[in-house]
């Protein structure tokens, strides 16, 4: 079979070859594009003799999946597909699997990074000391004793949960089905309102999908109290980022650490977090750990080979 990966997989090009050996050993034959392009039909071109398709997070249109005629499989260097056309895939009966759990420790720990950011304005400190400045005027806080609110308890959430509780944290969450071994140790489910009302840290780890695009709304961030912060390191689109920078710069909440936006870096000069006050910002990095692109290129290359060898993984639709 032809096996096309698209665009760069942020794995040394030697690592990335031993990844691939035993599909080269099948006899498959790889083609490795070295620069992502955004041009449709120069995508077109790249895939129109493949089988199997190999992405990360750039998106996958309709038109592009329709070029490729010959193509059985699409597998997604990613946990989250909603950048790939499913609806067309599925006309296609291309099968989409994903990429799960590679990034779930670095997802958790740029999350804690962000929080104590916020908490102990490690960010601003870090300017004024280099212009001779001292702490005065900003805050220190700490996680021990504060509650945490955590949106989602998959993988990454219920991680999150953990490693809150060995900070000495109080753990409420909210999901669709209650976990049994978080609540033994000591997280308490609640609703969605209840968390937005008596957290001191919300952290968002729900999936993008149809039910949760804006759910967290300006009602939900209008009932935080007034010294709590928000964390997104999950999919920018499930908050109301206007409604969030218009709390932060009415000083609503205390602050915010987000990672994902509406749309992938680089934002626009007016999006309006870069101009939210108390705000830690960085361009979508949560995943992308050396060691997390490396799990992730060995899950990519194993769902091929599962696929291959008819017993698929990982699968979506």
């Amino acid at each position: 079979m032809n096996i096309t990966i698209l665009e760069p997989l942020a794995v040394e090009k030697e690592e990335l070859e031993k990844i691939a050996k035993p599909l080269r050993d099948m006899g498959h034959e790889l083609e490795i594009f070295e620069e992502k392009s955004e041009d449709v039909e120069e995508l077109k071109r790249r895939v129109k003799d493949t089988h199997i398709l190999v992405i990360a997070n750039s998106p996958l249109e309709g038109e592009v999946i329709n070029a490729a005629k010959n193509l059985k499989m699409i597998s997604v260097a990613f946990t989250g597909v909603d950048h790939v056309d499913l609806d067309t895939a599925k006309k296609r009966d291309v099968l989409v699997s994903n990429s799960a759990g590679y990034s779930t420790p670095a997802v958790v720990e740029l999350t804690f990074a962000l929080m104590i950011d916020v908490l102990r304005n490690v960010v601003p400190l870090d300017k004024i000391t280099r212009e001779g400045g001292t702490m005065k005027g900003f805050r220190q806080r700490e996680l021990q004793g504060e509650t945490l609110g955590v949106l989602g308890t998959g993988d990454i959430g219920g991680d999150v949960a953990k490693v809150a509780l060995a900070f000495g944290m109080d753990v409420i969450a909210f999901n669709r089905s209650e976990n049994e071994e978080l609540k033994k140790l000591g997280v308490k489910y609640v609703s969605m309102e209840e968390v937005f009302k008596t957290s001191d840290i919300v952290t968002v780890h729900l999936p993008l999908n149809d039910g949760t695009k804006g759910i967290v709304s300006e009602k939900h961030i209008n009932t935080m109290k007034k010294d709590s912060i928000l964390i997104n390191a999950a999919r920018g689109p499930i908050i109301d980022n206007q409604a969030l920078a218009k709390a932060l710069n009415e000083e609503k909440i205390s602050g915010a650490g987000i990672d994902v936006y509406d749309m992938e870096p680089p934002l626009p000069l007016d999006y309006p977090l870069l101009s939210a006050k108390n705000t830690v910002l960085t361009p979508h990095i949560a995943y992308a750990s050396e060691q997390a692109m490396v799990r992730r290129a060995k899950i990519v290359f194993k769902n091929v080979e599962k696929y291959v060898e008819g017993n698929p993984q990982n699968v979506i639709k």
